[in-house]
């Protein structure tokens, strides 16, 4: 018997843009027995193209990549929640995945019956399920909260019950997104911890998707590195975020970035046109080492007339978005026409956060803070600022900021040891 859980060899997944109508579907469906007659006059996106690699049995793989990488393509391929185009893959157990807040759960039902029918599609008895309840509902922390339909829950009640669920009911192959990071800091801890167990202590084969760095370092021994689609990296985890780190633009241009995206979040009277990190030489870099010079440098340019512009900055944790800091700036007080342009330049002399990945928040907003004209941060593949540094003290490793401070130790005489002296002092 084979000691592989998964085999992928080629894999590819293609949408075609444009619309969605019944015609266009009929017409693919017709074309899917004529695979290879072109796609006439439609824009097709390969979101995943000739991706092979194995995983042995009881291996936690890390998987990483820039935003559109193709990460949630390649899991949803794996889990056979959509068909590849191309190629195939084999997985060989029982497979349990958390996708997204929710996967597999039927909203109108309880959380008790969502975790039977979980259970069930797993193809687990029923006593088996029965067994764990108790250990699931605890994990989860939704005792009060059991009997109630899950549409009612929260974000955070979602997740934390769709990992218990996903993880106590012992799939041989468990697929995880980032979905964790919906979770608080202390889940996300707990629920690392227990896919730890999971992997090192019972042998499951983990597929583990994160943009927590640290985590992968922690909880990985492999990392699997995808850019636009493909992978480009196989091999162990410092070396692949490694050439993650080194991939990642050194600038960024924003005219045609995700508008959509940007759209639906502001009006669109200002932009940022490209943005910039960069070190104290003014080398564009997204890594940082502790304590040294941070710069940024944001180019905007007018679209419609302004009475007024001013500058947001956010800085938060990528793994839980938790803020950091936040600033506001004024950047003109007085009316801008359409047509002008402009840069604002933002410098950090001493960076105090320890090594952590980042994620960076700008806007340009009215100074009443009523209309924001743009945003941009990693929902528009905005990379992480990653911190670094060369203190290996282990307790450097602990927290996420660096105080200024004084240390003094000088020597206490005892009380003892003084009062020996005074006695030996009256005796002579």
């Amino acid at each position: 018997m084979s000691d592989l859980a998964i085999e992928a060899t080629g894999l590819g997944k293609r949408y075609v843009l444009g619309e969605n109508t019944s015609r266009d579907r009929f017409r693919l469906a017709l074309r899917s027995l004529l695979p290879n007659r072109p796609l006439g006059g439609e824009k097709a996106l390969w979101a995943l193209r000739d991706v092979s690699f194995s995983v042995t049995q009881g291996e936690a793989i890390g998987i990483i990549g820039r935003n559109g990488a193709g990460k949630s393509t390649l899991l949803k391929l794996l889990s056979r929640i959509t068909q590849p185009t191309e190629g195939r893959a084999q997985l060989r157990g029982r497979v349990g995945t958390l996708l997204e807040v929710g996967t597999g759960f039927h909203p109108e039902l309880t959380g008790r019956d969502n975790i039977f029918l979980s259970g069930a599609i797993l193809g687990m008895p029923r006593a088996e399920v029965a067994r764990k309840f108790d250990e699931i509902v605890a994990f989860a922390e939704i005792e009060k909260f059991v009997d109630t339909p899950v549409k009612r829950y929260s974000s955070g009640m979602y997740v934390r019950l769709a990992f218990a669920v996903a993880s106590f009911l012992e799939p041989e192959i468990l697929i995880v997104d980032e979905v964790l990071a919906v979770g608080d800091v202390a889940f996300q801890r707990k629920s690392l911890a227990r896919l730890n167990d999971a992997s090192r202590g019972h042998g499951r084969t983990v597929l583990f998707v994160s943009h927590n760095l640290q985590a992968i370092r922690t909880f990985c021994r492999r990392t699997i590195v995808l850019e636009q689609g493909r992978l480009i990296f196989d091999g162990s985890v410092e070396d692949g975020i490694e050439h993650y780190l080194r991939a990642l633009p050194k600038e960024m241009k924003l005219r045609n970035v995700a508008e959509k995206n940007r759209a639906n979040r502001s009006s669109g009277a200002a932009k940022f046109v490209s943005l910039k990190s960069m070190d104290r030489d003014g080398t564009g870099t997204w890594r940082h080492q502790h304590g040294e010079v941070v710069r940024f440098q944001f180019d905007y340019e007018v679209r419609e007339p302004i009475r007024d512009l001013g500058f947001h900055f956010q800085v938060r944790m990528a793994s839980t978005d938790e803020i950091i800091t936040a600033l506001y700036e004024v950047v003109s007080e007085m009316p801008l026409t359409a047509g002008r342009k402009g840069r604002v330049e933002l410098s950090f002399p001493r960076f105090p956060m320890r090594p952590v990945e980042l994620a960076i928040r700008a806007d340009l907003m009215s100074l009443d803070y009523r209309t924001v004209y743009d945003t941009v941060d990693d929902n528009v593949a905005m990379p992480f600022l990653v911190i670094g540094s060369n203190n290996y003290d282990r307790y450097f490793r602990i927290g996420l900021i660096s105080f200024d401070y004084e240390f003094k130790a000088t020597e206490v005489v005892g009380v003892d040891a003084s009062r020996d002296r005074a006695r030996d002092e009256v005796t002579k």
